[in-house]
């Protein structure tokens, strides 16, 4: 599912996030939402998200 809104997201969530230093990688990592991060409704780069693990990143996928 689409990490760009932020319906789609909530804690709980596994999801597959961008962090900051993979950006130009693309090295994704996966984890569960412990918080949103972003307000705005969508974001272009994906939803910024604390994993329970404190990761911090841009969700660019939803895991069901």
């Amino acid at each position: 599912m689409d990490g760009t809104k932020r319906q789609n997201i909530k804690p709980g969530d596994k999801v597959k996030v961008v962090q900051k230093q993979d950006q130009r990688s693309g090295k994704l990592t996966e984890g569960v939402v412990m918080k949103l991060l972003t307000n705005s409704p969508t974001h272009p780069h994906g939803i910024k998200v604390m994993l329970e693990d404190q990761t911090v990143g841009r969700v660019k996928e939803v895991l069901k």
